[in-house]
């Protein structure tokens, strides 16, 4: 909508991360002016999987044709639904939504995010863009990340950035050039450790700091292969399933020290990748709340994380889809080749409309 030289947009973004933790909503409010974005976060909440959705979520991968089919189908609908629920009879112009990443293997060219787009226009009568990745990779791109875009138009003040989900990523913004990458594990690995205690997540990473670094298994998490690629590179839950959790898994370790040991490697990575960072690093993403891993990081690091309001921490991600959606609405870049590798920057989405 157009008041003036202001452009003002009402949006819903929708983030699903492969932490498994549930779905993330922001409402939010856009306006932008002479190329300047301004954004408020209205309304934001995350609405957790049930254990059966969230057992399908973690195993479809190894399932049928039919069962990936179907759980498209059935998280679309959920997505709808809480779409529906968080606005109560409001509208929106639009909902962006990342969907859930089963598939990233950008090196066959292939991305799958599931959660049916056409299925929550349906249900909340909006337009809906989604699938926000393939276009990228069919440039010669990883598909990701797509944040730092948004990073770049709404958080101006900023030229370093860190996001601690399921998987850790980075963003380094120049004067001329962004770069953006995969860093390493995340919350996958250590939900996956406090799992064995029966919780979904170690708070303020006390099990971690009640145990000791495992220095074998420290010296083979950051030997993998993986982090001696250059950027850009990006991780999907394959790698963690093949890669990281056989050595978190091995029990003769006390899972303490298995905790312990996998902060230390997050630390270690994200420190390493920090090392020409621009100026203080503002650091989101669940991990932000884990009070041992920040301090490691900081520790092991000499620049200054900045942790922002809670908001920010938790719905980041979502917002910037949010607004991801509205640049796809309006024609406008979704991706930075400079950040995925693709042949150019790129207008990625599908749009469904509802009318």
């Amino acid at each position: 909508m157009e008041v003036g030289n202001e452009e003002h947009y009402e949006a819903i973004g929708v983030m699903s991360g492969s932490s498994l933790d549930g779905l993330d909503l922001a409402w939010c409010t856009f306006r932008t002016s002479k190329g300047h974005w301004s954004f408020n976060i209205r309304e934001a909440r995350t609405v957790p999987y049930s254990p059966e959705f969230k057992a399908r979520l973690a195993n479809v991968m190894l399932g049928s044709a039919v069962e990936l089919a179907r759980i498209h189908r059935d998280l679309g609908s959920l997505i709808g639904k809480a779409c529906r629920d968080l606005l109560d009879g409001n509208r929106v112009d639009l909902i962006g939504s990342h969907g859930h990443t089963i598939f990233h293997k950008p090196k066959e060219g292939l991305t799958t995010q599931i959660g049916c787009g056409a299925r929550i226009a349906a249900a909340t009568s909006t337009t809906t863009v989604c699938d926000f990745r393939t276009m990228d990779v069919a440039l010669g791109g990883q598909g990701a990340p797509l944040v730092p875009l948004g990073e770049k138009l709404l958080f101006p003040d900023h030229r370093a950035f860190l996001n601690i989900g399921g998987i850790c990523n980075i963003a380094l913004h120049g004067a001329d050039r962004v770069i953006g990458y995969d860093v390493c594990i995340g919350n996958q690995a250590l939900n996956f450790l406090a799992e064995e205690t029966g919780l979904p997540y170690d708070t303020n990473g006390d099990l971690a700091r009640s145990g000791k670094v495992d220095v074998d298994l420290l010296d083979r998490l950051n030997s993998l292969p993986f982090h001696s690629e250059t950027p850009p590179r990006t991780l999907g839950r394959e790698w963690f399933e093949e890669e990281i959790k056989p050595l978190i898994s091995d029990r003769a370790i006390p899972l303490a020290n298995r905790s312990c040991t996998a902060v230390e490697h997050i630390a270690t990575m994200i420190a390493t990748s920090l090392r020409q960072a621009p100026g203080t690093v503002l650091t989101t993403g669940g991990g932000a709340h884990n009070g041992f891993l920040i301090e490691r990081i900081q520790a092991l690091s000499d620049k200054l994380i900045k942790i922002p309001n809670a908001l920010t921490v938790d719905f980041k991600e979502a917002l910037i889809f949010a607004l991801l959606g509205v640049r796809r609405w309006r024609n406008g870049t979704t991706a930075l080749g400079s950040v995925t590798g693709a042949s150019r920057d790129s207008v990625g989405g599908a749009v469904y409309s509802p009318n």
